[in-house]
C-alpha cells in the first residue's frame, strides 16, 4: 500500500514536528508500505521522504514544474513525477495512494487535506484519511469541524471522515486496518 502524506514545506519551530515526521516515514517503510508526497526536499516533506528511504521504503514524489526549484525537488526518490499544475499534483497523489495522512503544515497542506476530504464526502474515493495531530497542532481545525456540525454545515457522519491521533503508529495502524478490513465509516453516511 501507499500512504499519501500531506505536510509542510517548512519544519515548524518545535523539534517534535520533525521527530514525528521522521517517525511516520520510518513506520511506513518498516510496515512494508510506500509514501506518496509532494516531492520536495525541504521541510517536513523532506524529512518524511528521507526517513522512509533510510528505512528501505519506496517514496514517490509529485511536484509541479513551477515548484521544482522553489521546493527543491528531492533527488533521491524512488520515482519523481513532474506535473504541470497543483491540480494535477493533487489528482496524481490521490490516484497513487491508498491512505491519506495530513501532518502539520500551512496553506498547501490544508488545501490538499480539504480537497481529499471533499472528494471522500462526495464519494469520489473510499480511501481512509487521518490527521497526525502532533502536539495538538490540528486542535483548532478539529474544533472548526465540530463547529460546522453544530451549525448544520457538516453532518456528524461526515465529520467522522477525519480521525485524529497524536501518535504516528496508532494513526497509521488505524488507517491501514481500515483499508485491509474494507471498513470506511465515511461511506456509511
Amino acid at each position: 500500500m501507499r500512504v499519501c502524506v500531506f505536510c509542510g514545506s517548512r519544519e515548524g519551530d518545535r523539534p517534535l514536528y520533525r521527530d514525528t515526521a521522521a517517525e511516520l516515514g520510518t513506520l511506513i517503510a518498516r510496515a512494508g508500505h510506500g509514501v506518496v508526497y509532494g516531492g520536495g526536499n525541504i521541510g517536513l516533506m523532506g524529512i518524511i521522504a528521507d526517513a522512509t528511504l533510510a528505512a528501505g521504503g519506496e517514496v514517490i514524489g509529485v511536484i509541479p514544474r513551477h515548484l521544482l526549484d522553489r521546493e527543491v525537488a528531492h533527488g533521491g526518490l524512488s520515482t519523481l513525477h513532474v506535473v504541470g499544475s497543483m491540480h494535477e499534483r493533487k489528482a496524481l497523489m490521490a490516484e497513487l495512494a491508498d491512505v491519506f495522512i495530513a501532518a502539520p503544515g500551512g496553506f498547501g497542506t490544508l488545501d490538499e487535506l480539504c480537497e481529499i476530504l471533499t472528494w471522500a464526502q462526495l464519494g469520489l474515493h473510499r480511501k481512509p484519511c487521518g490527521l497526525l495531530n502532533t502536539a495538538g497542532y490540528f486542535d483548532p481545525l478539529l474544533a472548526m469541524f465540530d463547529h460546522a456540525v453544530q451549525e448544520g454545515f457538516l453532518s456528524a457522519a461526515h465529520r467522522q471522515l477525519m480521525p485524529s491521533e497524536h501518535d504516528a503508529r496508532r494513526l497509521l495502524d488505524r488507517l491501514l486496518s481500515a483499508v485491509v478490513s474494507g471498513e470506511n465509516s465515511l461511506h456509511e453516511a
